[in-house]
């Protein structure tokens, strides 16, 4: 049986109420989306990799520094439509949505969200997660989820997942959404044709366009240090942490 073909697709934009012009926020040398893609690249199961974009900059620096880039729509709300516009020119199997602020995504949380895909030809869509640090356990920047024994999505928010009030002195791990996502190509298409949802706007949140519509999403836990970077106190952190990464190395002199 022939091997599904796989792509990343990471989308990146200048716009941001939070942190504009992230993308291109230096990191270690080199600008944040371009860590993502070279990083994305060191996956064995990964067969190319590509950066979707509404600004010209973005496609610009990718380009300087070896990698594809596409043009996509600025008019585009949600990631995900950004990135099923750029997906629909290619003929990958599975399009994996890496967004362009997680500078410290490892080849092995690509590994781990691929897998699932592989083993269950029937399985539509994957997502990363992993625990919250307590101390994080209450900021608005990080989408919390929750799930069935099956690890299948009940809910993302920015609030927490139970509240502190309710989960009262319980030992209950809380989890966060990763911006890594995988999907099957053809319910990539699905969601593009489903139209935007109430809980989807008001909560920010991509993934919950499929739930209000019926779709299930299944949740693939790891462990994992990767923040996402929403504010320029992010980036501080990112660039800590990447002090001590192991990957750097690899792929910092790399096309």
């Amino acid at each position: 049986m022939k091997k599904p073909t796989i792509l990343v697709v990471v989308p990146a934009r200048m716009a941001s109420t939070r942190f504009p012009g992230k993308p291109l926020a230096v990191l270690a040398g080199l600008p944040m989306v371009e860590h993502v893609r070279r990083r994305a690249k060191l996956c064995a199961l990964v067969d190319d990799v590509v950066v979707a974009t509404c600004d010209r900059e973005i496609l610009e620096a990718t380009r300087a520094h070896g990698g594809r880039a596409v043009m996509t729509a600025s008019t585009h709300v949600r990631c995900t439509d950004r990135v099923a516009e750029a997906a629909a020119h290619e003929t990958a199997d599975i399009i994996v949505n890496v967004q362009g602020d997680e500078p410290l995504l490892s080849p092995e949380m690509l590994d781990a969200v691929i897998r699932p895909m592989l083993e269950d030809p029937k399985l539509p869509c994957a997502n990363l997660i992993s625990p919250i640090p307590e101390e994080e356990g209450e900021n608005p920047n990080l989408v919390k989820v929750t799930f069935d024994r099956q690890w299948q999505a009940l809910y993302f928010s920015r609030e927490a997942i139970p509240s502190r009030k309710k989960a009262g002195r319980l030992a209950l791990q809380r989890y966060k959404q990763l911006g890594i996502i995988a999907f099957r190509r053809d319910f990539l298409t699905t969601y593009t044709r489903l139209a935007p949802t109430p809980l989807e706007e008001l909560e920010s949140v991509d993934m919950l366009r499929l739930l209000e519509h019926g779709y299930k999403i299944k949740f693939v836990p790891v462990a994992s240090n990767s923040i996402g970077v929403d504010t320029p106190q992010d980036l501080v952190k990112a660039a800590e942490l990447m002090r001590a990464d192991p990957w750097l190395q690899h792929y910092q002199k790399m096309p």
